[in-house]
């Protein structure tokens, strides 16, 4: 979720204002198990409609490929072109099998060859003979390599091995019941993770049909797990990441599409209320308070606390606030820092609360002790919405910013440090279970949101594609530094906090129930839960979003 994004359009609004489904069916039976079929007839129905040409049969010892070729065609057959509808073309090198994008046609049987030397042969057709064709390439081979070499060999070996499923794979595939999504999602991610081209594209084939953005929870947020997939597929998933941030709206509709999800859901108002409680309580009597805001974004979250501070018995304190910016923080704002500044300025003129407004436009990467200004005689607390989950760990960078900022912000001794993040696991977990993490975690949130906003609903599009679809993208698509939504779930934090020297600062019984009474105008399908004095909110079962504190 774009968290940092939504702060903006609460803050907007506030400015101008001052796990399962319930109706289970029976398990279907498997494609094989309803229509009996034999194996052959499987095989001829389950591959992709460019294998359809040739019936492949296993022989006795399962170690070639026999290609029965019918009688009376002449035409050529595709062999290699199931990869066309995602945009790819297979080529073949001496050891390994690989796909690159593609927008060219299905080529002619001359153009299978490569005229480069130094490019692998592109593999795109095979005549009615795969005989003639590879005696073709050994003559090729033989001028250009010279005799004796054994590429086309070892192209045989490659090409035949893929050709030819595993009969457990194919068993994996059958026991998959027919129109399940969320087990061809997942059985598709495994492919991939397994390097098994053909059945990843197979199985990507059939589950085009059942995604849709328009459709229930599942389908629509399988509609940007495919899209995430075949990003993979095609080693794209930084460029799509990066074209679908070029394609944001107006920074007028990108804000009015987040204040439509701060609003239908939850989690950020209790994330923002629940750290404000444990600011308000770390700092009560002090006479001079300094905030410094890791994701200031429009600086939305202060606005209930300037409040809170002005009606304080015996008068507010002296308020002074640092706000980290970011990109795309910038953008949704429509300017740069100065203007939450002037937002934040009059309001607190407004309540006679004494204020300073400190802009430290850069990303939290690049905070140093010298961006905070810090002064002696102020009651420090440091607040981290959303945002810690962004800074790359051990596992990306050998600078670790995710612990160099916990012990930079320790060092300067805070009254109380606030975290609010997604219980998630999906920084350093691999390609597999990260994107079964995936698909569980944003289920709850599109459920979430279907019981808010109607399925036909334009804007609930714009939404999902604005605020939720790129950062799935990301988590599935991208890896390394690219990959930036990284998050981690409480143990890991609690480590991370405790090895830095913090020990847990916990939320007080107010707090959880002032949460309770927000949660009174949502769906009972949310749920809060409080564990060591720190708070869970959830959907149904599934925890999605934590806050905690620390000093």
């Amino acid at each position: 979720m774009i968290a940092s994004d939504i702060k903006h359009s609460a803050g907007y609004i506030s400015m101008q204002a001052s796990d399962k489904h319930k109706n289970l069916k029976k398990p279907q039976q498997s494609y094989y198990q309803q229509n009996s079929m034999s194996l052959r007839e499987v095989h001829s129905q389950l591959l992709p409609p460019n294998y359809q040409s040739l019936r492949n049969t296993y022989s006795g010892d399962c170690s070639q490929l026999k290609s029965t070729v019918p009688q009376t065609s002449n035409e050529q057959y595709c062999t290699l072109e199931s990869f066309t509808s995602a945009g790819y073309t297979v080529h073949t090198s001496p050891s390994t099998l690989s796909y690159s994008p593609s927008t060219e046609s299905p080529v002619s049987q001359q153009d299978c060859l490569s005229d480069n030397y130094g490019s692998p042969i592109s593999v795109s057709c095979i005549t009615e003979d795969p005989i003639d064709l590879k005696h073709k390439l050994r003559q090729l081979e033989n001028v250009m390599l010279g005799p004796g070499s054994d590429i086309i060999d070892s192209f045989e070996g490659t090409f035949n091995s893929q050709l030819i499923l595993e009969p457990e794979k194919w068993k994996q595939i059958l026991e998959i019941p027919r129109g399940d999504l969320r087990q061809g999602l997942i059985a598709c991610a495994r492919a991939i993770a397994e390097n098994d081209l053909l059945v990843a594209d197979w199985l990507m084939t059939e589950l085009r049909p059942m995604v849709s953005v328009s459709g229930e929870p599942l389908q629509r947020l399988g509609a940007y797990l495919l899209e995430g997939l075949v990003a993979r597929l095609a080693s794209s998933g930084s460029s799509i990441y990066k074209a679908l941030k070029c394609k944001e709206p107006a920074s007028s509709e990108l804000l009015s599409y987040m204040h439509i999800l701060y609003e239908v859901c939850p989690f950020f108002k209790f994330g923002y209320m629940s750290a404000n409680g444990a600011i308000a309580e770390a700092v009560k009597g002090e006479e001079r308070v300094h905030i410094i805001d890791f994701q200031i974004a429009m600086g939305s979250q202060w606005v209930t606390l300037i409040q809170a501070l002005a009606a304080r018995p015996g008068g507010p304190p002296c308020l002074r606030i640092t706000g980290v910016d970011d990109p795309v923080s910038a953008f949704a704002r429509g300017g740069g820092l100065h203007l939450v500044g002037k937002r934040l300025s009059r309001l607190a003129e407004s309540c006679n609360v004494p204020f300073e407004f400190n802009a430290a436009a850069i990303s939290g990467c690049e905070v140093e002790l010298k961006n905070l200004e810090i002064r002696s005689g102020e009651a420090l607390a440091v607040n981290f919405p959303f945002q810690l989950h962004h800074m790359p760990d051990e596992s990306v960078s050998t600078e670790n910013h995710r612990d160099r900022l916990l012990r930079l912000v320790k060092s300067l001794s805070p009254k109380v440090v606030t975290l609010v993040e997604q219980e998630s696991n999906t920084n350093t977990a691999p390609f597999f279970p990260r994107f079964v993490e995936t698909l569980d975690y944003y289920t709850a949130i599109f459920e979430s949101i279907d019981v808010a906003l109607p399925r036909e609903n334009n804007e609930r599009i714009q939404v999902e594609q604005h605020c939720l679809a790129r950062d799935i993208v990301n988590i599935i698509a991208c890896e390394g530094a690219e990959r930036v939504e990284r998050h981690e779930l409480l143990g890991k934090w609690k480590s991370r906090f405790t090895m830095a020297g913090f020990t847990p600062y916990p939320l007080s019984p107010l707090v959880n129930a002032t949460i309770k009474t927000l949660l009174e105008n949502y769906c009972e399908n949310y749920r809060l839960e409080e564990v060591d004095g720190c708070l869970y909110l959830g959907w149904k079962n599934r925890a999605l979003v934590v806050s905690c504190a620390w000093r």
